[in-house]
């Protein structure tokens, strides 16, 4: 690991992914991982809008050792070789200076010109105005239908006649169609 952290010591985090991506050492995986995460949580940390990831370099690498495991490996004639594998604590710092905000430019407003009042403001109908026209609508269309409705029922009233004007033989057909019904 101490190996591969050397290659990237002070180097730009690009350049350093990049040469990270072409080492063939088992160490150079976990160490762009490592490299990767700290460049992350940089720029987590001040902000996308004042720090890019161009902007960062490694500045410090640190390989500590960490516990070793230990293993055995069995070979001929009864014997048993160990095997230690060793494991480390890996630190990347990365810096990287962030942007300086610019104050922004607050301009003064100026005070709005009332509007003098055209043809073309006037022709507009307001929300109010449009619930008042579809309400006028609503009622022209209702009361069309009860003129409607009302004339059905005087052409109906017309053409009944009266029962002092009806004659005597509709009365003499009226009774014998209810003999023939009460029959059956």
């Amino acid at each position: 690991m101490r190996l591969v952290a050397n290659l990237v010591k002070g180097k730009p985090v690009e350049d350093a992914l990049n040469i990270l991506h072409f080492t063939r050492k088992a160490a150079a995986f976990q160490l762009a991982k490592t490299v990767k995460a700290a460049a992350a949580n940089a720029i987590a940390g001040v902000g996308t809008g004042k720090l890019r990831a161009e902007d960062l370099s490694i500045s410090t690498i640190l390989v500590d050792q960490a516990p070793t495991a230990k293993r055995v490996r069995f070979e001929s004639m009864g014997r048993v070789y160990r095997i230690r594998k060793r494991y480390c604590h890996l630190t990347v710092v990365v810096e990287g200076e962030p942007e300086k905000e610019e104050p922004k430019k607050t301009r003064a407003r100026k005070p709005r010109a009332k509007k003098e009042v055209t043809d073309t403001d006037e022709t507009k109908e307001k929300p109010k105005a449009k619930k008042a026209a579809t309400k006028e609508k609503t009622a022209k269309k209702k009361t069309k239908k009860a003129e409607k409705a009302d004339t059905k029922t005087k052409i109906d009233e017309e053409k009944e006649v009266p029962a002092a004007e009806k004659s005597e033989g509709d009365d003499m057909a009226e009774s014998s169609t209810k003999k023939k019904k009460k029959e059956e």
